[in-house]
């Protein structure tokens, strides 16, 4: 984990990007060896685990705690450009159209539910956008 350095991946992105996959995801620095054995010793023990179950994944490895569609409802919150996008809702949608998007995206993303990387903040973005957005609506 080289902090001085610039990232070209955000690490909240990187993890869900990995873990939306079904991969682990390992901060490792090649400068200063940091994570490296943690990485090697989680790979040895799935190998060896594969090994033991004849090939096949065992049944606790199989799911990453979260679906796609967090994921990728999470990842277009990150990219959205403003609060409309970001509820996918149209320029001057209605006070119900406002709370229906976001009643869906809280149900979907809410903290005590979600443990996707990322959710916690998606989920405050979400709230954030959802007021500003009812301010202006008469």
């Amino acid at each position: 984990i080289d902090c001085a350095k610039h990232r070209s991946v955000d690490e909240s992105e990187g993890r869900l990007w990995a873990e939306s996959r079904g991969f682990l995801y390992f901060e490792t620095s090649a400068q200063t060896g940091e994570g490296i054995n943690e990485m090697f010793q989680t790979f040895y023990s799935a190998i060896i685990d594969l090994c033991d179950n004849g090939g096949k994944r065992p049944p606790s490895s199989m799911g990453v705690g979260f679906t796609k569609e967090q994921a990728d409802a999470i990842r277009r919150i990150r990219n959205s450009k403003d609060s409309w996008d970001m509820l996918g809702v149209k320029p001057g949608a209605t006070r119900d159209e406002v709370n229906k998007a976001y009643r869906k995206l809280a149900v979907l993303l809410h903290p005590d539910k979600c443990v996707a990387p990322g959710s916690e903040d998606a989920f405050k973005a979400v709230v954030n956008a959802r007021t500003a957005l009812l301010k202006n609506i008469k």
